[in-house]
């Protein structure tokens, strides 16, 4: 589970932004997971908006800990009629510290990808 709701911890946020290097446009529709620590299963999901964005964190109110973003790229290129991408989903594992906000930009293209933790 990846929401976690103890009064007396100050809580932390994970938040994403794609943009679609290949195109020049935001990430529109791609699908990303959220796994903590050692899950075989997503404890969120989200589909990026026309900003590249996701409507609400994957992650609020949450616990610092390991947590590994899927971003489902191979999806979304086909989608889009690119022939043959490179990459399927790419995993990103952070660790994230208690009572802080993360932001994980992630640009994209068939064949690479690009992050860094953001502001």
């Amino acid at each position: 589970m990846c929401f976690f709701h103890d009064p007396v911890m100050t809580m932390t946020t994970l938040s994403t932004h794609v943009l679609d290097q290949h195109g020049g446009l935001p990430a529109a529709g791609l699908h990303i997971d959220l796994y903590a620590h050692g899950a075989t299963t997503p404890c969120a999901h989200g589909v990026t908006n026309q900003d590249g964005r996701l409507d609400a964190p994957l992650l609020e109110d949450g616990e610092g800990g390991q947590y590994s973003l899927h971003f489902h790229v191979r999806d979304y290129y086909l989608a889009r009629g690119v022939d043959s991408p490179f990459l399927d989903q790419v995993p990103v594992t952070v660790t994230l510290a208690n009572a802080q906000r993360y932001h994980v930009p992630l640009l994209i293209t068939p064949w690479g990808y690009s992050t860094y933790r953001g502001s």
